[in-house]
């Protein structure tokens, strides 16, 4: 197997994820950034390489096994790293180790569960001085809206956030409320005046049945999963499709599970509202069907659904209605997640996804027989799009030189013991999965293998300001 070097000059391989296809090509690289893109024939009597030797003449060119794929580093634009405040459920640290083993080289950390939750600037001040010193990977921050703060949002967004999350039923946490039907059309309007964007956790607590959140619902999953029907899902979705339709505001609706909403989401951007969706790992690899009773690890809100709505999902996601495919990494600590003792209801929701997400999505679509090509924009310029982040998820000239060395065909069994992240439980635990990342790369050098974990903490914060209508410009604090 070729060594894989620290610091390459160039990166050569038959499959390099370049311009939305795979093909041959030499990555060179320089100051961090990919300075160009060469052709490469590896089989030409000509191409320059050795036979047989697996290197180059050039001793600067580094020649990747023909079994890899050269990725950029994937984005995910969909974390909670609970930093500072709630350290004891994830943090910088152990969350972007997390990124770094999946290939994820550039994430967007969620303004909650921290403490304090990231509405304001001094918040956001708070946090940017937790990460000091302690990220694997670059890390972008969203911002929250939330009654106390609106009418404040453009002084947020100026400080750096990347846009702005909103709950329109209950957050589970009590700092960050939720905005009824005229807060959601006040953020709208008041972001809309500079462009900026709302991402909504659409859930609508009118249609939810039997117990409210928190109260008990017994240990049965399907319990738990008829006490959040998607009506609550539809619902909201509808309310933010006719807000943004209304303020012409970019919105974005996070996490969805019911396969039912897209129809909707079709049909409104067919119609020019500024929307787009992501859906989430264990929407599209699990079922209700395979959750076992009091198994907590799977409870997530809006909740894993059932095969047929699993299926309808990747319709969703094979014809381009869904534009991300993010984590939602949300753990907790393992007592959190335990206490009730199995019952749905007062166990803490959250799916820990963030270094397994990729591969077990990547798993799900080979056996459906969709090629790794369609899956990669969803795990990399989706994502970045989604956040501003113009220059993240792509190999290109004058791109950071972030890269995933994957073999799709390796397998791997999850073992939640040995993730990265602070809280070690999975509901992938003891799943088979397609596809290793064998090293992760950082501004051109090497910031992770599966060997030696996490080799340096280089990575750097990207903070965004207003633009005209358009997009973000992206700077490094």
């Amino acid at each position: 197997m070729t060594a894989l070097p620290d610091a390459p000059q160039a990166l050569a391989a038959r499959r390099v994820w370049v311009d939305g296809e795979l093909r041959p090509a030499v990555v060179h690289i320089a100051d961090g950034v990919v300075a160009s893109i060469a052709p490469y024939a590896p089989d030409a009597p000509d191409a320059g390489v050795v036979p047989d030797a697996g290197v180059a003449p050039d001793a600067g060119v580094t020649v990747l096994p023909d079994d890899v794929v050269l990725l950029p580093g994937l984005v995910d634009s969909h974390v909670h790293l609970d930093e500072p405040g709630r350290t004891e459920w994830e943090g910088f640290a152990t969350g972007t180790a997390a990124a770094a083993a999946a290939g994820v080289t550039t994430i967007v950390d969620m303004p909650l569960n921290s403490v304090p939750v990231t509405t304001s600037v001094t918040a956001l001040a708070d946090k940017r001085r937790a990460a000091r010193g302690k990220l694997a990977v670059d890390v972008a921050y969203w911002g929250g809206a939330v009654p106390e703060n609106l009418g404040s949002l453009a002084e947020l967004a100026q400080a750096g956030v990347v846009g702005f999350k909103c709950f329109l039923s209950p957050s589970g946490i009590d700092e960050f409320g939720h905005l009824d039907a005229d807060q959601l059309e006040a953020a709208l309007a008041e972001i809309a005046a500079f462009d900026g964007l709302l991402i909504v956790h659409a859930e609508d607590a009118a249609h939810f049945h039997d117990a409210p959140p928190g109260e008990r619902v017994g240990p049965r999953y399907e319990d738990f999963l008829a006490s959040r029907p998607p009506a609550s899902e539809r619902a909201a979705i509808r309310r933010v499709i006719a807000a943004a339709g209304r303020t012409g505001a970019r919105a974005h609706v996070v996490h969805v599970s019911d396969a039912g909403a897209l129809d909707d989401i079709r049909a409104a951007k067919a119609a020019g509202v500024r929307l787009t969706v992501e859906t989430c790992p264990h929407y599209l690899t699990l079922t209700a069907e395979d959750v076992p009773d009091a198994a907590a690890e799977f409870k997530c809100c809006p909740p894993i659904r059932d095969a047929a709505n699993r299926d309808a999902l990747w319709d969703g996601v094979t014809d381009g209605t869904i534009d991300a495919i993010v984590s939602d990494h949300s753990p907790s600590t393992l007592a959190l997640k335990n206490q009730g003792d199995g019952d749905f209801g007062l166990a803490w929701g959250g799916i820990a996804g963030l270094q397994t997400g990729f591969s077990s999505v990547w798993t799900e679509a080979r056996g459906r027989g969709i090629p790794l090509e369609r899956m990669l924009p969803l795990f990399t310029t989706g994502p970045a799009r989604i956040a501003g982040i113009h220059t993240a998820g792509v190999i290109a000239p004058g791109a950071p030189a972030h890269f995933a060395v994957f073999a799709p065909d390796d397998t791997w069994t999850v073992d939640a013991a040995a993730l990265q992240y602070r809280n070690k439980m999975s509901p992938w635990h003891g799943r088979t999965l397609a596809g290793v990342v064998r090293a992760t790369y950082l501004a051109g050098r090497r910031v992770f293998s599966p060997g030696s974990g996490v080799l340096a903490r280089a990575g750097r914060e990207i903070l965004a300001s207003p633009v005209p209508r358009g997009g973000h410009d992206e700077e490094a604090a």
